[in-house]
C-alpha cells in the first residue's frame, strides 16, 4: 500500500472544518450553559459530555445506523436534501462534531464561569447588548480558554479512529484519514508507512501544543499587573 499524503491532508481538512464549526456552535452554547439555570441542565451537560466516556465505536455504530438510507433520518436526508452521510466526508464532519463537542464546550464554559459576575453587569450598564457583551467583553477575557478549546478540538479530531471508521469506512481519497491509514499499514505489515504517518502526527501535535502553551503563557503574563 505504501505511504500517501492524502490521508494526512484529509485528516487536517477534517480537523480544521470541525474546529471552525464547533467554535461557531460552541461559543453561544457555552455562554448559555455558563450563565443560565434551568430544569434539566445537568442532563444537557451530561449529554454533551457523553463522548468523553462513551467508546468511539459505540457512537460511530449508532451514527451509522441513524444515517443509513434504510432508516428514517438517513432516508429523509437523502430524499429531500440529496445528502448521504454514511461513507462520505460530510458524514465524517457530522460524526466529528458530535464526538469532539465536549472538547470545545468545556474550556469555553469553564472560562466564562471564572469571569467576575460584575463584568457583564458593567457592560450592560454601559449600554452594550448581550451579543456585543459576549464578543467584545467576555470572549477577549477568556482567550486562553478559546485557544485551549480550539487546540483540543483540532487535536482530538486529528486522532479520531473509531467514529470515522464506523461512519466513513475506508474509502481512499474520501474517508481514509491518517488514523485509518496507520491501521491499514500495520494490518498489511507495512511498518515503514505506519511509522511515517505516526511520526508526522506526533510532530503536528507537538507543534500545536508548543504554540498553544507559548501563547497561553504570554496571555497569562500580560494579564498580571507588574
Amino acid at each position: 500500500m505504501g505511504f500517501d499524503f492524502q490521508p494526512l491532508l484529509l485528516s487536517l481538512e477534517l480537523s480544521l472544518i470541525t474546529t471552525v464549526l464547533l467554535l461557531i456552535i460552541g461559543i453561544p452554547l457555552a455562554n448559555f450553559l455558563a450563565f443560565s439555570s434551568f430544569k434539566g441542565k445537568s442532563a444537557v451537560e451530561a449529554l454533551i459530555s457523553l463522548p468523553l466516556v462513551l467508546p468511539p465505536s459505540v457512537l460511530g455504530f449508532y451514527l451509522l445506523v441513524a444515517f443509513s438510507p434504510n432508516n428514517y433520518l438517513g432516508h429523509f436526508l437523502e430524499q429531500y436534501f440529496n445528502l448521504r452521510l454514511v461513507f462520505s466526508f460530510p458524514g465524517l464532519v457530522v460524526g466529528s462534531l458530535i464526538y469532539s463537542l465536549p472538547f470545545m464546550i468545556h474550556p469555553l464554559q469553564a472560562g466564562l464561569q471564572t469571569l467576575p459576575p460584575n463584568l457583564k453587569a458593567a457592560s450592560y450598564t454601559l449600554g452594550k447588548g448581550k451579543r456585543e457583551t459576549l464578543f467584545k467583553v467576555l470572549l477577549p477575557n477568556i482567550r486562553p480558554a478559546l485557544i485551549t478549546g480550539m487546540v483540543l478540538t483540532f487535536a482530538h479530531t486529528l486522532g479520531e479512529f473509531g467514529v470515522v471508521l464506523m461512519i466513513g469506512g475506508n474509502l481512499n481519497g474520501r474517508t481514509r484519514v491518517a488514523s485509518i491509514a496507520i491501521y491499514d499499514s500495520v494490518e498489511s505489515l507495512d511498518f515503514r508507512a505506519a511509522h511515517i504517518y505516526s511520526l508526522i502526527l506526533i510532530l503536528i501535535s507537538f507543534i500545536i501544543l508548543l504554540v498553544t502553551y507559548s501563547l497561553n503563557k504570554k496571555l497569562f503574563n500580560k494579564s498580571i499587573p507588574i
